[in-house]
């Protein structure tokens, strides 16, 4: 069980990785589009932009519907929630150290 937790938010991390697949993710965030509306306003191929999406999809951050000939793709957000947990873990450790931080910038003001 952890194991696969594990690798899900290796999937999710390494998705994020990329600022065109980030690009994607938030364009999804207006609703599902298709893949050559999704591709537009990027300076890629059509096939660059599909392999992108099969690693969101891979990851689970992403869905596709078929309908004919087009391919519809929508955000699926869950995944988000496991990286933003891991990452919730290490807030207090920011917090004390930017509170550290502050408290030595006023000693040295």
């Amino acid at each position: 069980m952890v194991e696969h937790a594990i690798s899900k938010l290796d999937a999710t991390f390494g998705a994020l990785s990329d600022p065109t697949r980030r690009a994607l993710l938030a364009a999804l965030t207006l609703g599902e589009v298709t893949v050559s509306e999704l591709a537009e306003p990027h300076a890629i191929s059509l096939a660059a932009i599909s392999k992108h999406i099969q690693i969101l999809e891979r990851a689970g951050l992403v869905q596709r519907r078929r309908d004919g000939r087009s391919h519809y793709i929508s955000l699926e957000a869950s995944p988000l929630l496991g990286a933003y947990g891991w990452l919730a873990a290490y807030q207090d450790f920011w917090d004390s150290s930017l509170d550290s931080l502050a408290g030595l910038l006023e000693q040295r003001s």
